[in-house]
């Protein structure tokens, strides 16, 4: 009977439910959209270009392996890709040769090589006889001969506006090369450019003696029969060194143990078998990294606008039933039961969260592949990614959408369904700011809980870690302030009122309502201090951490001048030659893994390093780092002077280096600091970043003579370099989490429209005593006013709380929070700007339907 009861309700008062489904639609489609990265996680392939005719590749082993055993005997075995392409044997395509299962191999080999017009990034030199991997064919031309001889795909021809006969200057590693197109395929690439030299020149430009980057491998009969002949040839090749069996599937085995201290050059990696879809991901190592980053970002994502859902939907759906006090105070008097009215509400409930989390989760599906493209044009995870659109994050939405819906509606109207009838109607026409012992106590709770994890800012210094922490403060911390809400309104409205009753009418009338209507106050308060304090942690998180790296860049790069970006071997030569150069630090970027930890790494040239470089060392001391067996870290990561690092470079290589020196500016220049000489053979494009000049009295103009061979690498001065080295990766935070502040700001307007819409009778009886038009929209206004206020306060201070924890733990100083003042300007005031406009526009709705007064 309630069942009906509910439907009646929701017929016949559509318009007060109208706040109820955009919360939820809107919470639906947000959590939609973040679970759809995540099945882009967890279900995406990369369809392979390169590899795409060679039914098996084998390539080394892209992943860094630890086993851990549990107290109960348990073994786990967990990887992590590394960032490069990892090298096998060149000898191994002879051995798979050889098999009778196996018709014929190709193998290949890559380096980085750039030509003018064509892409800054996935722009490699092979030989052409890797061509077949891929099934490419000449359509004009021939294959290259000479040592000066290209062809290139037909995608990069057309991109470049080379064709046969062109010639051309060539970047790469070692220098600028000229070289003639000869030929150009019939077939181009989406994602790369692919530029083909002979055989014999593409190992030499490659720098790898004796070994490739892949081996396709094209079977005489059946591809599973071939697979398993490999499997097997590379399970004995890797018992017989003392590694781990290949798996068939394509999954990762062990790597093989050892370390080098120096150059670095342990035992290969076993080689790793690819069928089918694995293929994609050995040829594209970064998709591997992407498909991690994408169900981290998904999943926190995904959490974080759960959480935020959930605490914006209980405030919508506690002003619903704080609305409807007086009819509920009558179902109970009228004979229903608690359990009757819980019954219909959880009812009404349902059927809102249905129709609102089907449509939501829908509108969240687009919503998910305009993120995905969102991150490709931002390069956090690369195009050939494809976005996955599943039906298991809409359901997911759809499930969390209702639940949250039933059980917020349960929640709030609680209270309405316990007390004694009588009392209901008491409390419906009194309205008592009186919150129960149950809703302090976890009010408390969860203040403890924000106190706790504000604290532990102070000991987490890298982003992975203190990022999703403080966001989980800034959400603990405004679950208390909704918990506690009535007793912060009635604080806040004490404190305000004495100015709020200088205005004799507004004013006086709005302070009055503010004390005897603390709940729906607090309604407002919760999303607009949300709305503020989330949109201060994205915003000034980042500010805070670029201000603090640029600080430790500027006072660490001592240097006269900067060159780059992407400078090779032959131009760091010629800055060196010019007279009057005393220093040139080459300067490489890449990352490591220490155990299954990412690191940031430093290559550099270990000579007169002094002269360019002054990391803040607290320890041990710079000079110390004379090759690829010493580096330096930071302070507060556990190493000291002394200490043995395991390291596993960008292409799988294991290598052991020993710390000489420990310094305090990460921020501004890594995890790590090693010789340029240990990293550089073991990354796919060991172009330089930048190079740190120490040439007094040396003008730029000579400089830059020398480098006009080599278009595209600038020379800077040290404060410009500075700021062009601070990362833009901050607009990851801006476009993800941003969309939880548009939720918010969806909220706020939305709670403010339900809580005017809701006052006609209020706003028909001030009329009727005399009250004019101009003063009841003074009034609201006074009471909108109020409410900016209040969240203002309580919004910046909880920003300015977490904040202060986070820059303590990210800097390591007391340097404190970067905080723009524009922008903390622009924060209030778009928050004032939606409260006016949530308030005004149903204000005027609300009063244009009474009568004027004559």
């Amino acid at each position: 009977m309630m069942l009906s009861v509910a439907w009646s309700t929701l017929r016949h008062r559509k318009g007060g439910f109208v706040g109820a489904f955009v919360a939820l639609f809107c919470a639906a489609a947000l959590v939609c959209g973040c679970g759809t990265l995540l099945a882009t996680g967890l279900l995406g392939t990369v369809e392979p270009e390169r590899f795409a005719a060679a039914p098996i590749v084998v390539t080394g082993d892209q992943n860094v392996h630890s086993v851990e055993v549990k107290g109960s005997g348990k073994v786990k075995n967990k990887a992590k890709p590394v960032s490069d392409h990892v090298w096998v044997a060149g000898e191994l395509a002879e051995r798979i040769k050889a098999l009778p299962s196996v018709k014929a191999v190709a193998t290949e080999v890559l380096f980085a090589a750039y030509l003018p017009g064509g892409p800054t990034t996935d722009s490699f030199g092979h030989g052409w006889e890797s061509a077949a991997l891929s099934g490419l064919t000449l359509a004009k031309g021939r294959a290259p001969a000479a040592a000066d001889e290209v062809v290139l795909d037909a995608g990069t021809a057309a991109r470049t506006h080379l064709g046969v006969g062109a010639s051309t200057t060539l970047r790469t590693a070692q220098g600028a090369r000229a070289v003639r197109v000869v030929g150009v395929t019939g077939q181009g690439f989406a994602s790369q450019a692919a530029i083909y030299f002979g055989s014999a020149q593409a190992r030499e430009l490659a720098g790898h003696a004796g070994l490739v980057d892949a081996i396709g491998v094209f079977p005489a009969g059946d591809v599973a029969a071939a697979a398993k002949d490999i499997k097997t040839l590379i399970s004995a090749s890797g018992s017989a060194s003392g590694a781990g069996a290949a798996s068939g599937s394509g999954s990762a085995s062990s790597s093989a143990s050892g370390s080098a201290s120096g150059s670095a050059t342990a035992p290969l990696p076993v080689p790793v078998l690819h069928v089918g879809d694995s293929r994609g991901p050995a040829e594209f190592p970064d998709a591997a990294d992407a498909t991690v980053r994408l169900i981290s970002m998904g999943a926190v994502l995904a959490g974080t606008s759960l959480i935020v859902a959930v605490l914006v939907v209980v405030g919508t759906f506690a002003l619903s039933i704080q609305q409807r006090q007086r009819e509920l105070a009558v179902l109970r008097a009228v004979a229903a039961t608690g359990k009757q009215v819980r019954k219909m509400i959880g009812g009404e409930a349902l059927t809102v969260g249905l129709a609102a989390g089907i449509t939501g989760a829908a509108a969240g599906l687009p919503l998910g592949s305009w993120l995905h493209d969102e991150f490709v044009s931002l390069e956090v995870i690369p195009a050939n990614v494809p976005v996955v659109l599943s039906v298991f994050p809409a359901i997911a939405a759809l499930v969390a959408t209702v639940l949250a819906g039933w059980a917020a509606a349960r929640i709030s109207a609680r209270r309405a369904t316990r007390i004694r009838p009588v009392e209901a109607l008491g409390e419906a026409e009194l309205k008592p700011p009186r919150l129960s012992a149950v809703r302090v106590l976890f009010g408390v709770l969860a203040l403890a809980g924000a106190v706790v994890l504000t604290a532990v800012l102070t000991v987490l210094h890298s982003d992975a870690a203190a990022t999703p922490v403080g966001f989980n403060a800034v959400l603990l911390w405004c679950t208390a302030l909704a918990l506690l809400g009535p007793l912060v309104a009635r604080l806040g409205t004490a404190v305000l009122g004495v100015p709020l009753r200088l205005s004799r009418v507004g004013g006086y009338l709005a302070a009055n309502n503010l004390r005897t209507g603390a709940h729906r106050l607090a309604s407002i308060i919760t999303p607009l201090t949300l709305l503020m304090a989330m949109a201060s942690m994205i915003l000034f998180s980042q500010t805070t951490v670029s201000h603090a790296g640029a600080a430790q860049r500027a006072a660490g790069n001592v240097a006269d001048y900067v060159v780059g970006p992407r400078v090779s071997t032959d131009a760091a030569d010629a800055v060196r030659a010019v007279p009057g150069v005393k220093t040139v630090t080459r300067v490489l970027h890449t990352t490591v893994r220490t155990g299954l930890n990412k690191r940031s790494v430093l290559g550099v040239t270990p000579q007169g390093l002094a002269d360019t470089l002054d990391l803040g060392v607290t320890s041990g001391n710079l000079a110390a780092l004379t090759g690829p067996g010493t580096a330096a870290a930071p302070s507060g990561q556990g190493f000291h002077v002394g200490s043995q690092v395991s390291m596993t470079l960008a292409d799988g290589t294991r290598a052991q280096v020993a710390i000489v020196a420990v310094y305090t500016r990460q921020l501004g220049f890594g995890d790590l600091v090693v010789a340029h000489d240990l990293i550089a053979p073991h990354v796919d494009v060991p172009l330089d970043g930048e190079l740190l000049i120490r040439a007094p009295g040396v003008a730029r103009g000579s400089l830059a003579a020398a480098l006009r061979n080599d278009p595209g690498v600038g020379v800077r001065d040290r404060v410009s370099a500075v700021s062009a080295n601070d990362n833009a990766g901050a607009k990851i935070g801006y476009v993800s989490l941003g969309l939880i502040i548009a939720f918010t700001a969806i909220a706020v307007v939305n709670t403010l429209a339900m809580s005017i819409s809701d006052r006609s009778r209020e706003f028909a009886a001030l009329r009727l005593t005399g009250a004019t038009r101009r003063q009841v929209q003074r009034m609201l206004g006074w009471e909108t006013a109020t409410a900016v206020a209040v969240a203002t306060v309580l919004g910046l201070g909880v920003a300015a709380a977490v904040l202060t924890t986070y820059a303590s733990g990210m800097t390591r100083s007391t340097a404190g929070v970067s905080a723009p003042a524009g922008m903390v300007a622009v924060v209030v005031g778009a928050a004032a700007v939606l409260a006016a406009v949530a308030t005004w526009v149903p204000a005027r709705a609300a009063l244009s339907g009474l009568k004027k007064e004559h």
